[in-house]
């Protein structure tokens, strides 16, 4: 059993230079998460991504060094975390391809992004796949070889890209049965907490919206940008309320516990909005100060970004990703003639029939389930669940009772112990699914 620390991978779009939204809800606690102790931590700009929505090349390559400065400005330590360019790393664009040649497109057919396209096309009378090019369809198994090919644990990600996560894990759930067990299947690590900031017009702070704070804004331009956000009419000497106050949400972002606890008492005092402003003004500066020194001092050296990351490439390739891609391509058959093949499957223990398998995957009412098939057959359809944590742990807590404890109640309905699991599948019976997972069992022995 693998003693490996957890994996933790997080992708990085080149997008330009961050805002402060950005900063407080995704880079500061990354970049504290990525020293915790028995954590190996990623992190990876996606130029590849990039290429889906931009063709201006040189927008790409500011976007990408403005990103990596940005990020270790604000105290990414490549020393401590891998930190690499997607494109560096070859590897990645091969195993694309190895999963295309497993990935079902009815499921890319399903992908947010290319479904969102398609029903924009309709809505204009267009084509359904005007506009949409063969980058867009792929994307989710670009991003799945990113993240397979480290056999990452945990992906960090917003809501919206937990779909992607599960096709990654089904692209390597199906090379895995193809070729072997190679993949180790990821989970969706989604924070619900993260702290989204309000801009300058109470929205959320968003470059769509025009009303963000440049994370490495001069410090005069930043006093423009604060004293510019929108506040009610209330007079000096008038208490305020901090409820739906975006210059306070900002405010408690940023500083300490007691320092917003002042704040709020400010508030209540009747602070005049100028003086509220002007102490976040210089607030958020004592915060972004140094860091806009480091970043400023990174951008004018794009040499030593461009070293670190190679350096960062250079090492994982050595690693991890030349290694793993050669014991990949030896699985599907790509390795040297002179070596001598493998005996065809005449064998008893070739013929023998492949073990059952659980397969997670998304509905559309946003639940988590999951099915144990048998070959072409259902023999266990599972209940929704939350999460696709919850629903793990279940397939764990079956799989380790081999059959043991499962009973059927009402019909189809199958019950571990009291819990309701799931239901049986079309003409099984219960004694056929004890049976199958008993040999899932042996199998796992």
């Amino acid at each position: 059993m693998s003693t490996r620390p957890l994996r933790v991978l997080t992708g990085i779009k080149p997008t330009g230079v961050p805002h402060l939204g950005n900063y407080v809800g995704a880079i500061r606690p990354a970049v504290a998460a990525s020293g915790a102790a028995g954590v190996e931590s990623f992190f990876f700009l996606a130029d590849y991504h990039a290429l889906i929505s931009t063709q201006d090349p040189v927008r790409v390559q500011r976007s990408t060094l403005e990103v990596a400065a940005s990020w270790l400005a604000c105290g990414l330590d490549p020393q401590r975390v891998a930190f690499y360019r997607q494109s560096d790393i070859p590897e990645i664009t091969e195993l694309t391809w190895l999963l295309t040649c497993v990935a079902g497109k009815g499921i890319l057919n399903r992908a947010h992004a290319y479904k969102a396209a398609v029903d924009r096309n309709r809505e204009e009378g267009e084509d359904d796949d005007a506009g949409v090019t063969a980058g867009l369809f792929m994307y989710p198994v670009l991003m799945a070889a990113d993240i397979l090919l480290f056999n990452a644990d945990r992906v960090p990600v917003g809501r919206d890209q937990v779909q992607h996560i599960e096709m990654a894990r089904d692209f390597g759930q199906r090379f895995n049965h193809l070729y072997g067990e190679h993949f180790t299947l990821p989970e969706a690590a989604v924070e619900e907490q993260v702290a989204t900031l309000p801009g300058l017009d109470g929205r959320k702070m968003s470059k769509s919206y025009d009303n963000v704070i440049p994370l490495f804004a001069p410090r005069e331009q930043l006093r423009k940008l604060v004293f510019s956000i929108v506040t009610d009419s209330r007079a000096p000497g008038e208490p305020k309320e901090t409820a739906d106050s975006a210059l306070f949400e900002i405010y408690r972002a940023i500083a300490s516990p007691d320092e917003t606890a002042r704040l709020r008492e400010a508030y209540a005092g009747g602070i005049a909005w100028g003086e509220a402003k002007e102490q976040l003004f210089e607030r958020i500066d004592v915060e972004v100060a140094p860091l806009r020194e480091r970043y400023e001092a990174l951008v004018a050296d794009p040499a030593a970004i461009e070293r670190q990351l190679r350096e960062g490439a250079a090492r994982l390739r050595d690693e991890v990703a030349t290694p793993f891609l050669r014991e990949l391509r030896k699985a599907v058959g790509l390795f040297d003639l002179s070596q001598p093949l493998a005996a065809p499957a005449t064998t008893e223990a070739a013929k023998a029939p492949a073990p059952p398998q659980f397969k997670q995957y998304r509905e559309d009412d946003g639940r988590f389930y999951f099915k144990l098939v048998d070959g072409d057959r259902v023999l266990l359809q599972g209940i929704g669940h939350e999460s696709p944590r919850d629903a793990g742990r279940l397939i764990a807590r079956i799989k380790q009772a081999s059959g043991a404890g499962l009973r059927q109640v009402a019909g189809a309905g199958i019950h571990l112990g009291e819990e309701l699991v799931g239901h049986l599948g079309e003409a099984v019976a219960v004694e056929e699914l004890v049976d199958a997972l008993a040999r899932f069992a042996e199998v796992d022995a």
